[in-house]
């Protein structure tokens, strides 16, 4: 379906996520190891976007190309540090479009959010959950796609106060509902702390003293690395995690 991760802790160059490790997410782009059922290979497009230092709001870049045909990219990452990253490589649902808007990161402010999935029975299965968003929110979906729109019912949770683990536990909850056997792995952060789920796709995390990396494959080997069991929410900090059934945040 698609691959993606999200890192906090001490500057480090993009490049160090998305080209440099072993299984970097570039490689998991055309070589993905556990897609478990969804897809082979995930080159419709990408995104990685991060916090600059001292800010809040992120900066964005993404492409409708497979991320290792981006000539742009490679030096980028290479010259580019930040304490908090997003990052994505799409691999579309059969019959949704293929354009830089409907690759993830989605954001708004301060939050960047990714949906590693498929929403069964799109759209009818999920018309009267849309129906509840202000219109100006369908309007300016970034595209007509599933994740687009857990990002709008998400972000209309946070919008309204709702804590962020709540609000992404009761979108999935929702949606899982509304349409089920969807695979809803979803990523949200905020530049402070990282926020996923696991619903019928794979995740990992590596954390350490002062770093956090969450990531659908682990991007090198090693028994640090901990496996997200499914139908979890994981909260991620440099400092702590926490883990529990999705159901109970």
């Amino acid at each position: 379906m698609c691959r993606h991760l999200a890192y906090l802790g001490p500057p480090l160059p993009l490049s160090a996520l998305l080209f440099d490790p072993p299984h970097a997410l570039a490689k998991q782009a055309w070589a993905p190891q556990d897609m478990r059922g969804g897809g082979t290979i995930n080159a419709d497009g990408f995104g990685v976007a991060w916090y600059p230092p001292s800010a809040t709001v992120p900066i964005r870049y993404r492409g409708a190309m497979p991320i290792w045909t981006d000539p742009a990219l490679p030096a980028l990452a290479a010259a580019t540090t930040s304490r908090a990253v997003l990052a994505a490589v799409r691999s579309a649902t059969v019959g949704m479009p293929v354009t830089d808007t409907a690759a993830a990161p989605f954001t708004e402010g301060r939050w960047l959010f990714s949906h590693n999935g498929v929403v069964r029975g799109w759209p009818g299965s999920v018309a009267k959950l849309a129906s509840r968003l202000p219109t100006e929110d369908l309007l300016t979906l970034d595209a007509p796609t599933d994740s687009a729109l857990l990002w709008a019912l998400l972000r209309d949770r946070l919008r309204a106060g709702t804590p962020p683990a709540e609000a992404v536990a009761e979108t999935t909850a929702d949606v899982s509902l509304a349409a089920p056997g969807s695979r809803l792995n979803l990523l949200l952060t905020d530049g402070t702390t990282i926020i996923s789920t696991t619903v019928g796709h794979a995740l990992s995390v590596r954390a350490g003293a002062d770093a956090v990396l969450v990531s659908s494959e682990p991007v090198e080997s090693g028994r640090e690395w901990q496996a997200v069991p499914d139908g979890h929410l994981l909260v991620a900090t440099p400092m702590h995690l926490h883990l529990s059934p999705l159901g109970r945040p």
